[in-house]
């Protein structure tokens, strides 16, 4: 299930597409409002979702591009032995490969992981997030809803 290797590749070129013309197009904390609680909001991470561990010193840089090397891996092993009816969890896996690979560049890059999409209602706001972020997200939704069906995509199942 290699060949499903586009889609993450597809999900690394927009995050990093994306993430380049925020930082060249907008100050830092700069906001613009795109419609009603949606900013377009120029943000740095420097920890992990959720902005965990953002304050830790700068040594969490390196503890969470390690993990997302090693996770990077296990996935792309897990995807290639997965079967050819295995088709959603091929395209999940994917899609959390290109954005642990995009959140990875930004990481090892710069120290921090550009965020950008700002969604809000009246005072509250979500953490910022990113392509990547939003790729991780529904890649792990399709997993959990796989998992639900008669016969589940796992490479753990005996043939």
């Amino acid at each position: 299930m290699l060949k499903w290797l586009w889609l993450s590749l597809l999900v690394l070129v927009l995050d990093q597409a994306s993430k380049l013309l925020v930082d060249a197009s907008l100050q830092l904390y700069e906001a613009i409002p795109l419609m009603p609680s949606f900013n377009l909001t120029y943000a740095r991470n420097t920890g992990a979702a959720f902005s965990f561990l953002s304050d830790a010193g700068g040594w969490q840089r390196w503890l969470f591009a390690g993990l997302a090397v090693l996770m990077s891996g296990f996935i792309a092993g897990w995807l290639k032995k997965l079967g050819d009816h295995e088709t959603w969890m091929a395209a999940a896996l994917s899609m959390v490969l290109g954005g642990a690979i995009g959140n990875l560049i930004d990481r090892v890059a710069y120290g921090y992981v550009i965020d950008f999409l700002d969604i809000y209602y009246q005072d509250w706001h979500w953490p910022a997030f990113n392509i990547a972020d939003s790729a991780i997200c529904i890649g792990v939704a399709i997993m959990l809803l796989d998992s639900f069906r008669a016969e589940p995509s796992s490479p753990f199942k005996k043939s």
